[in-house]
């Protein structure tokens, strides 16, 4: 096992500080990476409109976010390299990125859509409890709903308990996982549990930063995703930074069995 790290939360300012320098060096990586993931958020709200399941854009968007530790994949890569002074082109981040596919890092993508279907589950299973199994005219019709009558508050209470449950278990699975994956041979289970124990050996700092994530986050998403073109980048970033200072290097794990 990955010997893991007591960190604070100045070493968590610390990281955020070495993210947004990364961010600064190589900003059209970051920013292009930043973008497609925003398109991909336009993409499901369209979608869920123009099948007329528009009540279902917001618990849609908020699931989509919850792929963003497989999203930040190249930005990890990209933090890599500046750290060791390797180059940095397009060809070999994407190359990087390609490579994982026949590595355990893959692996994750199942682990991230299933929390994502548990997610869509519940709010259907939500919807039909509090709402019925009736469509919406519209978003706003549905936001009138919820808002103005005592099922929709109930339902909006317990959805976002459940969902915070949710993302909370995916914040453990995943935040130390994806950048340990990419940058040593381990296996994924190893992976995950590394990831959990950097979470319950400094809850503090590290629940701390999964609520300074999800606030960013739906800041990012009100107008219409563009602002996750910029913070996606640097959350990616300083997430790399954050789990060197959490999981010892190779090197000294190496030392150390």
């Amino acid at each position: 096992m990955p010997r893991v790290n007591r960190i604070t939360v100045n070493d968590v300012i610390d990281a955020l500080a070495a993210g947004l320098s990364d961010f600064r060096a190589a900003p059209v990586y970051g920013l292009t990476i930043g973008a497609f993931f925003a398109v991909g958020g336009l993409f499901v709200i369209l979608s869920a409109a123009a099948l007329n399941m528009s009540y279902l854009s917001y618990p849609a968007a908020a699931g989509f976010v919850l792929i963003g530790p497989f999203a930040a994949v190249g930005l990890y890569e990209v933090s890599r390299r500046l750290a060791s002074g390797q180059e940095i082109s397009w060809s070999k981040v994407f190359g990087t990125m390609w490579a994982q596919k026949g590595r355990e890092l893959s692996w994750m993508a199942f682990v991230v859509l299933f929390i994502q279907i548990m997610w869509m589950y519940q709010v259907r299973l939500l919807l039909a409890l509090f709402l019925g199994f009736r469509s919406f005219a519209s978003f706003e019709e549905f936001l009138t709903e919820l808002i103005t009558t005592p099922e929709g508050l109930m339902f909006l209470a317990i959805g976002h308990v459940v969902g915070a449950v949710l993302s909370l278990l995916l914040f453990s699975l995943t935040v130390i996982s994806f950048p340990l994956l990419l940058e040593e041979d381990r296996d994924f289970i190893t992976a995950m549990i590394t990831s959990v124990r950097a979470v319950v050996t400094s809850p503090v700092p590290m629940i701390g930063w999964a609520f300074v994530v999800t606030a960013v986050l739906i800041v990012s998403m009100a107008p219409a995703f563009l602002g996750l073109i910029v913070t996606l980048p640097v959350l990616g970033h300083t997430t790399w930074h954050l789990y060197r200072k959490c999981v010892a290097a190779p090197e000294e794990n190496a030392d150390r069995s």
